[in-house]
């Protein structure tokens, strides 16, 4: 499974500006395994009720990290994209849709620096019954984990996307979509997220000085 770089920063900006920027053959390599962080990412994102296609809050500048022994998820696409961070600078993201997802034993993480020093925000859930996620969109950067899908299409024209609901991308753009996904030893970095509802169950959240990340 490919992967892409290791770190980025966070970024916002409109739906508007993502499909004008989108398309290009860069993500004809980008990983396919992009959805197991989803419903945590939500929580450190800034959740929204909307299910909007694209990140519309700006957020911090510093990506987090989501880890999950398995992702399993129905309707989901994805296409190149770019997103514009609070500073003006851009950066290519995958942007990723999915209608529902499960993820068991999730970890979601993010490393602070404070002028006391490095702190860890750590979230756990789902360790015996799977946190759910509906109309969930995500900026990924890298994914590692084993996957497999159902029904997957790949190299389809992103505007004619069809199995998430609302995750189309531009005209000519060079996308992939599937019926089903499921990833097991999911290890996820991410910058950006919106979700049309969460249920984290068994929810554990920590601020813990140091690093702590999920890996």
């Amino acid at each position: 499974m490919p992967k892409a770089s290791d770190e980025a920063p966070e970024a916002s900006r409109d739906a508007p500006e993502q499909h004008e920027a989108g398309g290009g053959t860069l993500w004809r390599r980008f990983a396919l395994v992009v959805v197991p962080g989803l419903a945590a990412a939500a929580v450190l994102g800034g959740m929204t009720t909307q299910g909007l296609l694209a990140a519309s809050f700006a957020v911090s500048g510093d990506s987090f990290k989501m880890s999950a022994d398995q992702l399993a998820g129905h309707g989901f696409t994805q296409f190149g994209d770019v997103a514009t961070s609070v500073d003006g600078s851009t950066r290519p993201v995958g942007l990723s849709s999915v209608n529902t997802a499960e993820l068991t034993n999730l970890c979601m993480s993010s490393l602070w620096d404070l002028p006391i020093g490095e702190a860890t925000l750590v979230i756990n859930a789902g360790e015996t019954t799977p946190v759910e996620g509906t109309n969930l969109v995500i900026d990924i950067e890298q994914l590692q984990g084993n996957a497999e899908f159902g029904a997957i299409e790949i190299g389809r024209d992103a505007s004619t996307l069809d199995r998430a609901d609302n995750g189309q991308g531009p005209a000519g753009g060079f996308g992939l979509q599937a019926d089903t996904i499921t990833v097991s030893d999911m290890e996820m970095t991410t910058w950006a997220v919106t979700s049309g509802s969460l249920r984290l169950s068994g929810l554990s959240l920590a601020i813990r000085p140091g690093a702590h990340e999920c890996f």
